[in-house]
């Protein structure tokens, strides 16, 4: 039996990482501006990190929902206090597509609705409602479309009031900053008027922070530059800095009820011990201001780069648009100096996502890098 190949892969065998570094089989070392889709928060193999996963597998690794978890507690308590949404529920799941699909599920049971409203370029998870409201028809399967799934343009107010008017759309759902669809951020002021559409429609409004949150922006969810409130928010990527977690925070307003919505791994000790520690490292480092200090950092150093058409972002959720595809510039960025990034939808935005600890040294090695190849 071999691997089902569906990802195009780089000829390179990881095998160690620290910080914001990996080294291969061979014992080269890599600059790591990409944090493996934004999953590596507080940097790879952080020791607070290793120290609790380690010890919490000593102890007990995995028991279902079936019986008592003090620790989903404590991460839910700790996750309200950074985050600011201190009256908010949490359910603990595996990814971002699966809290994506148990947030439209809950808008739909409270609102007895069954339409969804989304954003083109938007995306929100591979499994089916998610990837059903994600703008990508190429990783749809004929069984996925549905009928009942309406796609906006991102910040066309207008269009989407009229929409709702209709009373028919059980939730809106948007990304913080659109990540994979060329980091495009909704402005505030629409982000402002849809919060109160939905109120005025009962409409449930539901932020995808899976990329966006977690500090990452330069605030803990990148929705709080325009200081809403939503019903529903979906948490993954960073949340455990590489091991699988994923959660939904849940406004006061919302009941649970036994059987309403369940997951066999969700909330697992082991997953809940290494969400302790990146929301630990966060706090203790300070990293949300360390985010938007290098994000401004980059964008002032590249801001007189005459090849980059445009740079969008906030914090350390960068996307630098040229006028040609990225693809040789990925390449020689990392075969002639060691570096990862990424790329997204369009062919010509390079995507930055790297650990939120990276200091001006890792920053000055990749502009440096990347104004020789401009050059």
């Amino acid at each position: 039996m071999e691997n089902y190949k569906v990802y195009p892969v780089f000829d390179i065998h990881v095998v160690k990482a620290q910080g914001a570094y990996v080294w291969d089989d061979h014992g080269t070392k890599y600059l790591d501006m990409y944090g493996g889709h934004a999953v590596i928060s507080i940097g790879h193999s952080h020791p607070k990190y290793v120290s609790n996963i380690t010890k919490q597998v000593q102890e007990i690794g995995f028991y279902s929902n079936s019986i008592k978890i003090p620790i989903q507690d404590e991460l839910a308590h700790e996750l309200g206090e950074l985050s600011g949404l201190t009256d908010y529920n949490l359910f603990l799941c595996n990814s971002g597509a699966e809290a994506n699909e148990n947030a439209l599920k809950l808008a739909s049971f409270e609102t007895g609705r069954k339409k969804i409203l989304g954003f083109k370029k938007g995306f929100h998870g591979r499994t089916s409602l998610a990837v059903a409201v994600t703008d990508n028809p190429k990783i749809q399967s004929p069984a996925n479309p549905t009928d009942h799934i309406d796609l906006f343009e991102l910040n066309d107010l207008e269009g989407v009031s009229e929409a709702l008017k209709s009373k028919d759309y059980a939730a809106v759902i948007i990304e913080g900053i659109q990540g994979i669809g060329g980091i495009y951020k909704p402005t505030n002021e629409f982000l402002i008027a849809l919060e109160q559409l939905c109120k005025e429609t009962g409409t449930m409004l539901i932020l995808d922070e899976i990329q966006s949150g977690y500090g990452r922006s330069g605030k803990f969810f990148a929705f709080q530059y325009a200081g809403i409130q939503p019903d529903l928010v979906s948490v993954a990527k960073g949340m455990g800095n590489g091991f699988p977690i994923g959660g939904v925070l849940i406004a006061p307003r919302f009941e649970a009820s036994y059987g309403q919505l369940g997951t066999t791994f969700g909330g697992n000790h082991l997953a809940c011990a290494a969400g302790l520690a990146v929301l630990d490292v966060i706090k203790e480092e300070g990293l949300i201001h360390n985010a938007a200090e290098m994000g401004e950092y980059i964008k002032s150093e590249l801001a007189e780069v005459s090849a980059i058409k445009e740079i969008r972002g906030k914090g350390l959720l960068l996307g630098l648009e040229f006028d040609y595809p990225v693809k040789d510039i990925r390449s020689r960025l990392l075969t002639e100096f060691k570096i990862f990034t990424g790329a997204a939808t369009s062919p010509n935005v390079l995507r930055l996502l790297p650990p939120m600890g990276i200091g001006k040294q890792e920053v000055d090695a990749f502009v440096k890098a990347l104004k020789e190849i401009l050059s």
